[in-house]
């Protein structure tokens, strides 16, 4: 409420007059808490490709052929009356800097949304595309600005939190310390330390290379009545797989916004509630648990039992969270350039006697010819990349942005270390520049650390862990 002083208490004095001039110049230029207004809108936006398009989820690419479930795009704006920020969540393997950086113009020119506040992300189901094509570039990027257009109309007075609850059950670290030499033996002619996706229950398996992140976090927004208008998720699971070759699916990133909306009550509403997962620090995590055979499942079956889970586990917290009706917020980018990883002398020659060889010839490895090709694209390629490091201040809480495919250890280190009360990262966020490993597990080798799959020098996840803390902090700093 505003507090304003129509008249002076007579008799008061100099003093008294001074002190009512005071009160009465203070209440017209100061509006406290109560009077802020949070407003949030959420929508969706169909980014299905073509079929035609080629799904990239694997070594060999092959074109879609029908369409499971739809691809979307799912957007959250938050409006604090001061600041504006947006998340945009797409159903796509790695969308590059220049698809998003082509959606952020239309939304310059068509909104008041600031372009740099806003972050955008790929999921990574492996049952999608990437934006290869300049058909599906241009479609892809005009319908991240609609979705957020959209978003930006739906806005209504809102109350908001967030919170996290653990669910260990369904991320696996997928690096292998074995005791057979064979099963580690790396395209380049060498043998690693470590190996990703291991042959399962097999008895060589000693222990995984790296840790978990257990926890799902999670941001809610309800609007002042209580009813849910969207929810944000976030848990560090590379994706689930499982589907008919040639059918585009959003894996169970998809099935989760589905689920979660009936499960907080959410009702038909026009605008609808909208549902939305992110990944966090899954570079190195997935969902097979390594020290059992496992069992086989039909189709889609497995993606649905964890989208299951992880909604119902989201659910119950939220029947925890204490929300509020206005909480500050902010956005903080910075960007950094990295060398790029070039093969040296040996390996240049390693790799011209593999291309010299007939296709079908024995090989020390099956994909040495695929990473030869990836060599010589990073030789004939630019020498240093800059990337777009972001992090977002709700509250208490921050997120984190990072455009690689990251490291689960590299996420907790964030959690640790973040000058907040809570912090979560999503991957894949604003561009997309392959796997991110730390300089320790670098040394162990294995399929993510692998030159080619791996781009950037070995030490980047350092430097870009003290950069986002450095926006973290500044964040922190604001009022």
């Amino acid at each position: 409420m505003t507090y304003k002083f129509s008249r002076l208490v007579s008799g008061a004095g100099i003093w008294g007059a001074t002190l009512c001039l005071f009160l009465f110049v203070f209440s017209t230029t100061t509006t406290f808490a109560a009077d802020k207004v949070l407003k949030a809108g959420a929508a969706t936006s169909n980014i299905t490709p073509p079929l035609g398009e080629y799904i990239v989820g694997g070594f060999k690419p092959f074109p879609a052929e029908n369409v499971h479930d739809e691809l979307h795009a799912r957007c959250l704006v938050l409006d604090n009356g001061e600041t504006k920020i947006a998340f945009v969540i797409c159903d796509n393997l790695g969308i590059t800097v220049d698809v998003f950086q082509a959606a952020r113009d239309f939304i310059k020119a068509e909104t008041d949304l600031p372009p740099e506040n806003i972050l955008m992300a790929a999921t990574h189901t492996h049952s999608a595309t990437r934006a290869s094509s300049s058909k599906y570039h241009d479609f892809l990027a005009r319908r991240i600005a609609d979705c957020v257009r959209c978003a930006m109309e739906n806005r209504e007075p809102a109350r908001i939190g967030w919170g996290g609850v653990d669910e260990p059950s369904e991320v696996f670290n997928r690096r292998w310390y074995t005791t057979n030499p064979d099963f580690c033996k790396n395209p380049f002619g060498g043998v690693d330390k470590v190996r990703m996706n291991p042959p399962r229950g097999n008895a060589a398996l000693v222990k995984p290379a790296g840790p978990i992140d257990p926890e799902i976090s999670f941001i809610s927004v309800q609007s002042l009545d209580g009813r849910p208008l969207a929810l944000l998720a976030n848990y560090s699971l590379h994706y689930v797989g499982g589907v008919n070759k040639g059918e585009i699916s959003a894996d169970y990133f998809g099935i989760f916004s589905e689920k979660i909306g009936p499960l907080l009550g959410a009702k038909p509403e026009d605008p609808p509630f909208v549902g939305m997962l992110s990944n966090g620090t899954s570079g190195d995590i997935n969902n097979i648990n390594f020290q059992n055979p496992g069992k086989r499942m039909a189709a889609y079956e497995k993606m649905n039992q964890v989208a299951e889970l992880v909604a119902r586990r989201v659910a119950e917290a939220c029947q925890q969270v204490k929300y509020q009706t206005w909480v500050p917020l902010g956005a903080a980018n910075a960007e950094l350039t990295l060398k790029v990883r070039k093969p040296d002398a040996a390996m240049q020659s390693y790799f011209k006697k593999v291309m010299a060889q007939p296709e079908g010839a024995e090989q020390h490895h099956r994909y040495e010819r695929n990473y030869a090709e990836r060599v010589q694209r990073l030789l004939e390629g630019p020498d240093e990349i800059t990337v777009i490091l972001q992090a977002l201040k709700i509250g208490d809480l921050t997120v984190a942005a990072i455009p690689f495919e990251t490291f689960c250890e590299i996420g907790l280190e964030l959690k640790e270390k973040a000058p907040f009360e809570d912090a979560f990262t999503i991957e894949l966020a604003n561009g997309y520049n392959g796997y991110l490993p730390t300089p320790e597990q670098h040394k162990l080798g294995g399929y993510e650390t692998w030159m080619g799959t791996n781009r950037v020098q070995l030490d980047a996840s350092d430097k870009i862990v003290a950069v986002i803390l450095d926006l973290m902090q500044k964040l922190k700093s604001q009022p």
